[in-house]
């Protein structure tokens, strides 16, 4: 299978599908009726809606090959079963498997990144072995923002984080997490960036190198069409407020400048730049940056 695949400098940046599918617009952004979303289907159909209207939505790991580190952004659902969401893993791909496959075995990470703690974002982090959820990457260290950690450590709300206790836990207990700041580097080229609102420590990805930028979005944007409808909305929003708020600062850093954007969720042509036209905003993809 091609994987997509961009480079940012000396960094190179790869797409591992688990899941790609779709949904009723309405279903992942509440504001998205049929009727709303009209003035943006030219721009979105086809990779980021059908022609009879459904959002297309992927579940995608980003491996990130930097000078000298290896990182893995998000491991998607995993083995898990979700409560509620039973039928979202099937047919998904079996990302270890894939990793493998294209020459990126999992004793070659050196971290794995969960812009957040969301059930979609760290299902890989453990496989079963025997019975047991044991860390996939065993050779790697877990980065964790030490706020969104000390956020979902602590709640009793476990709609969105119902694979916390056999996905996040068991590496912790393994003694292979770092909990960090949302501005923590990881490498020369690679840093978080603090984007909140979607959930209390929710982090993006920052990639610079050779004069050339990238920012892996996470979930501060699910889809596009809120690079134009910056109010637009999801119920797994713990702020939504403040998640507009970032998509707004976002908007108003990167927009109409030459830095790649990478859609953790963005199916179709998962990156590309955030540009003002038709007056508003849309986004522009493309399937590679050389």
């Amino acid at each position: 299978m091609a994987h997509q695949q961009w480079k940012i400098g000396d960094v190179t940046v790869t797409k591992f599908v688990e899941i790609d599918t779709q949904m009723p617009s309405e279903g992942l952004l509440e504001q998205a009726t049929p009727e709303a979303v009209a003035p943006h289907r030219s721009w979105l159909v086809p990779d980021f809606m059908t022609e009879e209207g459904n959002f297309r939505l992927s579940i995608h790991a980003l491996v990130v090959d930097a000078p000298g580190c290896r990182i893995v952004v998000d491991t998607c659902v995993g083995e898990h079963s979700i409560p509620g969401f039973e039928d979202l893993s099937q047919g998904a791909s079996n990302l270890v498997e894939a990793l493998a496959a294209a020459g990126t075995p999992r004793e070659s990470i050196d971290y794995v990144l969960c812009t957040h703690l969301h059930f979609d974002h760290v299902g890989w982090n453990t496989m079963r072995v025997d019975g047991r959820w044991v860390p996939t990457f065993n050779k790697a260290r877990y980065l964790f923002a030490r706020k969104e950690w000390e956020h979902w450590s602590t709640t009793d709300q476990r709609e969105f984080i119902s694979t916390f206790d056999n996905a996040v836990e068991p590496v912790v207990d393994a003694g292979l997490t770092d909990l960090v700041d949302t501005d923590h580097r990881l490498c020369g080229e690679v840093r978080l960036v603090p984007t909140h609102g979607h959930t209390p420590g929710h982090v993006s990805v920052l990639i610079e190198s050779q004069g050339q930028r990238a920012l892996i979005t996470g979930d501060c944007s699910h889809h596009p069409v809120q690079w134009a409808e910056l109010d637009w909305g999801m119920s797994a929003d713990t702020d939504r407020a403040a998640a507009a708020a970032t998509r707004g600062a976002l908007r108003a850093e990167h927009g109409n400048r030459d830095i790649l954007i990478i859609g953790t969720h963005y199916s179709g042509c998962t990156a590309g730049h955030i540009v003002e036209a038709d007056g508003g905003w849309q986004f522009r993809g493309q399937k590679s940056a050389q």
